[in-house]
């Protein structure tokens, strides 16, 4: 924790904006304003960041490696503020010259390098890595464009480049002294030396330059500042007598390695790319590790001793043969001895089952870009089922290959060259094991485990819900923010009053600060007095938010025959960013968009139901809505969601969930118990029966319920204007075409539950009871407990 009086920051702020500006407080703008202060905290923290490099290598720290394609760190200038424990500080003095520190903030760009929970969770886990004191570090790609920035133009999505290193990253240290060299295509052939080794010799390969821009990771209120490692491919020094034009060529195709985060894979091109950045970012961050490891002068022997590499779903997976390939052609080692220790640094999580997280690659893509590569992951899979033969039975084998019907299997790759496998929550888990990878379980049983996902309370509430956080400490003291399970302490006053009372006032702040930035933004007026109704995710079919909007159509057809209808005003609010080649996603925004405007512009439902779905969600926004809402939309098909975070934040903030059982939300219900969160539809167990016996017809639900059938005709019949093609294809692909996830089937039980909250809202001494018992359960769902778990369990820290 800094040491730092108010007087002595100030002197320091004004003192660095001369530096840079040659400018005093009164001449400067909220931009340099920002750059000042940003230069200054990260200079605050520099000596930490230093020694703490230095203590891990002089102690031969054994250091974890998160190989995650996705960081979603939010902004971080307060988060740093927090953690190095001088925000009240800060806030005081530059109060004193004039300024504010939320408007300062408000300068500072939302990087853009993730797509949701993924990147959030990479995000949380590094800061909790820090907090935690563990040696651990980030490696990930810098992406210029990070993901898109969302528009809705008469309620389609459009996607913007979104440049959020426009004015440089003032947290960022490039450090090109530490840039490695990364190869693609070219042809690869082996020699055999008279002592036996294969030496590799490339030819016609192109070479790119991973140059690592280094972000102080700050932990809370310690001396521990570890490393968040980016890379930025860039042109390698050039020859004399260069072509221009065949540079510039170069260069453009080099750097769009490094440009934006999840090209469009809907062609072969879009497709390469993004092999390339998963395979750039893996050996830039491998050589680096290798690198740093042998100032330990230690031998190769001793690497699993000193190193864990961790691969954050398939995207990494390729850190497998590449770790394979410095060890057999860099260091010289033999085959088994460079796969024993292989296998002792990799770990792996497994983040979904959903197809996309289970990638596989087409064997002349990555024979013709990683020549050498896949001739390691074709030895590996051939020993792989060379060994897997003398045990298992064809069959098995065949299905759990590296290499099958002409495509890499990363997922695989990533189990067979690992010594451990996690799913990120108790159900999900036990799908892996029993379901999806259940050959591979049965194989490696002892490389299986469970660490539930968790989220940093630091950001999710002592940032975003600076009342509540001090209305709990008021209560509980402040033990909780360094023991977030000190949180249960809160129980004792779940029948106090005067406590609920003010945790719905609370609350109410924080909805009134949402509806004023809903006007600003959006021009759409919400009562603070409404139920907000909460759905932030990924827009996936998965994930159903059109099951939240069909009942929403139902609300509203009830509110239209019988205006007098007593309906609780409700608000509910998405976010939601959908692929950008993927259509039905994207469908299924402009529908809700639609229906938000016949719905918001209708002045015989006297405002009883308002729709907001804010543009380019993202961590910024989150932070605005989190605090705001109520109820906490988790209605993913049960088995389909791996865990979720999002139902983790919003309880932490005091919203009931509403949710199937699924991920994470069984384990949220067993902390708060029945009767303090919403349950409805189906289980796993019904969901993997429907697909055993093959006994599920959407069709019966629609010629059967009256409601149902009315609400979806409303997506063909001109009910809804402007949704005439949206509304026909969602039509078919619910009625027509299977309803992939049984969205019909749990229509009417999600209804119950949607009326089963607008009684329980009503009876605001009960639903302030509720939330409170949400708060004092979410203690537990810390990503320093998950990170610990981890470090202890996997990365053996």
């Amino acid at each position: 924790m800094l040491d730092l009086s108010k007087r002595k920051f100030k002197e320091d702020f004004k003192r660095m904006l001369t530096e840079l500006y040659a400018m005093d407080i009164e001449q400067s703008s909220p931009a340099e304003q920002y750059a000042a202060l940003g230069n200054l905290v990260r200079s605050y923290s520099s000596k930490d960041w230093s020694e703490t490099n230095q203590r891990y290598l002089e102690k031969e720290k054994k250091q974890a490696y998160y190989f995650s394609m996705e960081f979603l760190l939010g902004r971080m200038l307060k988060s740093n503020l927090l953690n190095l424990g001088i925000l009240n500080t800060v806030r005081a003095g530059l109060k004193d010259l004039g300024l504010n520190l939320e408007a300062i903030e408000q300068v500072e760009p939302d990087p853009g390098l993730g797509n949701g929970g993924l990147g959030r969770l990479a995000a949380c886990f590094i800061d909790s890595i820090a907090t935690c004191r563990l040696a651990g570090h980030g490696n990930g790609i810098r992406f210029k464009y990070g993901l898109f920035k969302q528009k809705f133009v008469n309620g389609y999505q459009v996607e913007l480049p979104e440049n959020w290193l426009q004015n440089g990253n003032v947290w960022e240290r490039r450090r090109l002294n530490m840039a490695v060299t990364v190869s693609f295509y070219g042809h690869v052939w082996m020699e055999k030396t008279k002592s036996g080794y294969l030496i590799p010799h490339y030819e016609h390969d192109q070479r790119v330059l991973a140059v690592p821009y280094d972000t102080p990771i700050i932990g809370y209120e310690n001396d521990t500042v570890n490393t968040l490692r980016l890379w930025s491919a860039e042109v390698p020094p050039q020859s004399e007598g260069t072509d221009y034009r065949a540079y510039m060529q170069q260069r453009k195709e080099i750097e769009s390695i490094s440009e934006v985060l999840y090209p469009d894979d809907s062609n072969y091109d879009g497709r390469l790319l993004r092999l390339k950045q998963e395979y750039f970012f893996v050996s830039a961050g491998v050589q680096s590790i290798l690198r740093h490891y042998r100032k330990m002068g230690l031998s190769m022997n001793h690497l699993a001793e000193k190193v864990a590499v961790h691969i954050n779903d398939t995207h990494p997976a390729l850190c497998v043969p590449e770790l394979m390939r410095l060890l057999l052609d860099v260091e010289k080692l033999d085959w088994d001895h460079a796969w024993n220790i292989t296998v002792n640094v990799m770990s792996y999580t497994n983040h979904t089952i959903m197809s996309e997280a289970l990638e596989k690659w087409p064997v002349d893509m990555i024979s013709h870009l990683l020549p050498r590569i896949y001739q390691i992951i074709q030895e590996i899979d051939r020993r792989y089922v060379l060994k897997a033969s003398t045990l298992f039975d064809k069959e098995m084998v065949g299905r759990t290959r590296i290499i099958e019907g002409g495509h890499v299997k990363m997922a695989h790759l990533a189990i067979i060259g690992s010594h451990s496998i996690n799913g990120v929550a108790k159900l999900h888990t036990a799908i892996l094991k029993e379901k999806v990878l259940h050959d591979f379980y049965f194989i490696y049983p002892s490389r299986f485990n469970n660490k539930t996902n968790g989220i940093t309370q630091r950001r999710w509430l002592m940032l975003s819900n600076e009342p509540l956080s001090k209305l709990i400490c008021d209560k509980i003291g402040d033990d909780w923010e360094k023991t977030p399970t000190e949180l249960k302490m809160l129980k004792a006053f779940r029948n106090d009053a005067k406590t609920l009372s003010q945790l719905h006032d609370i609350k109410r702040i924080n909805k009134e600060r949402f509806a004023e930035f809903v006007l600003q933004k959006m021009g759409i007026v919400i009562s603070p007095d409404a139920l907000f109704d909460v759905q932030i995710k990924r827009l996936h079919a998965y994930k159903r938010q059109l099951l939240n909007l069909l009942n929403i159509i139902r609300m509203y057809l009830i509110l239209k025959d019988h205006p007098e209808t007593d309906l609780y005003p409700r608000v509910f609010i998405f976010g939601a960013k959908a692929a950008p080649s993927y259509t039905y996603a994207k469908e299924i925004i402009k529908l809700i968009n639609t229906v938000a405007g016949l719905v918001n512009q209708d002045q015989a439902i006297n405002g009883k139901i308002k729709i907001v779905f804010v543009e380019n969600y993202g961590v910024s926004l989150a932070e605005k809505i989190i605090p705001a809402a109520d109820v906490s939309e988790q209605i993913s098909l049960a088995s389909k969601e791996a865990s979720g975070t999002s139902n983790m934040k919003l309880m932490l903030n005091g919203a009931v969930t509403l949710a199937t059982l699924d991920g994470a939300n069984v384990e949220i219900r067993e902390r708060v118990g029945p009767e303090n969160i919403v349950i409805f539809g189906l289980t796993a167990k019904d969901v993997y029966q429907y697909y055993q016996d093959g006994s599920y017809h959407a069709a019966n639900y629609y010629d059967n319920d009256p409601v149902l059938h009315r609400v979806l005709n409303t997506l063909i019949d001109g009910t809804i204007p402007g949704a005439e093609t949206e509304g026909r294809h969602v039509f078919d692909s619910l009625v027509k075409y299977g309803d992939e996830f049984f969205v019909l089937r749990d229509f009417q039980a999600y209804v119950e539950a949607q009326n089963k909250i607008d009684r329980l809202y009503r009876d605001q001494l009960k639903w302030q009871r509720m939330a409170l018992i949400n708060i004092a359960g979410a203690g537990v769902f810390s990503s320093d407990y998950t990170v610990r778990q981890y470090a202890t369990d996997i990365w053996d820290l």
